[in-house]
């Protein structure tokens, strides 16, 4: 009797430090979960603060432009050519896929041509806004080597409406190896847009970026010459400045020997 009775004392006592446990486990849990909890919105606060994107979908009688842009930078858009969407970052970056992202493009290409006929009528007698390109500045990517390749970079921006041509020559010569973004809005309202050239600085070489606008009389073109003079010149430079002062020196010690032995 005695034996069973301590039994079920130690079975009492057993299941009610087990029920503390377990109601113990409990609370940590909740607390963990509403720890997470918080983490994730203040991870989620700061994630909206620090990126930022854009969509941007237009359409003319011929043509037609959807782009995804992330932090300032295209990471998908439409290629109504070849019927399908290009992601533009390098291999290395982390792939981001959009699916039916370009069927989403060719529907909103049918919206944005009636919404342009409709544009059209109503502003018929609107004279159209021409504004040319406010700044065209050319240079290289990378510090300029001689046989080293390299890239250079044609920028093109506050011009509209969008786009503008660019054409690229090698001593007056049209290159290839080009490859030219597509617009992108400024805060004004304007547009801009970069056009790159893969070369090997050769000296002599001289290069030229031709742009062309609707608001443009004539094209804009800058020129690129590839000029090693660092490493052509500067010794020659040098030495001659060197020659330079070691022969007035030379004379001012001849000069002043004469004037003392008089």
């Amino acid at each position: 009797m005695w034996s069973l009775l301590c039994d079920w004392l130690l079975c009492v006592f057993e299941l009610t430090e087990i029920q503390r446990v377990t109601e113990l486990l409990l609370m940590i849990k909740m607390k963990v979960w509403v720890l997470l909890l918080v983490l994730s919105s203040v991870l989620c606060v700061s994630a909206d603060a620090l990126h930022g994107d854009n969509w941007i979908s237009g359409c003319s009688d011929t043509d037609g432009e959807a782009v995804l842009i992330l932090d300032d930078e295209a990471v998908w858009y439409a290629d109504f050519n070849k019927q399908e969407g290009i992601y533009p970052l390098p291999p290395f970056v982390d792939p981001i896929t959009f699916p039916g992202q370009y069927e989403q493009a060719v529907a909103d290409q049918q919206v944005c041509r009636a919404n342009l006929k409709v544009t059209r009528q109503a502003m018929k007698d609107v004279p159209k806004e021409l504004d040319p390109p406010s700044s065209l500045i050319i240079y290289t990517v990378l510090n300029v080597e001689l046989g080293v390749p390299n890239i250079l970079i044609c920028h093109v921006t506050g011009f509209y409406p969008a786009p503008v041509n660019v054409t690229w020559t090698k001593n007056e010569q049209v290159t290839e190896g080009t490859s030219t973004s597509v617009p992108f809005p400024n805060k004004d309202g304007s547009f801009k847009q970069t056009s790159r050239l893969n070369f090997i600085p050769k000296q002599g070489d001289v290069y030229s970026c031709t742009v062309e606008h609707v608001a443009l009389t004539q094209p804009m073109t800058k020129f690129y010459a590839v000029e090693n003079s660092d490493l052509i010149l500067g010794p020659a430079m040098f030495c001659g400045v060197g020659l330079t002062v070691g022969v007035l020196g030379v004379a001012a010690g001849i000069f002043l020997l004469i004037r003392a032995t008089k």
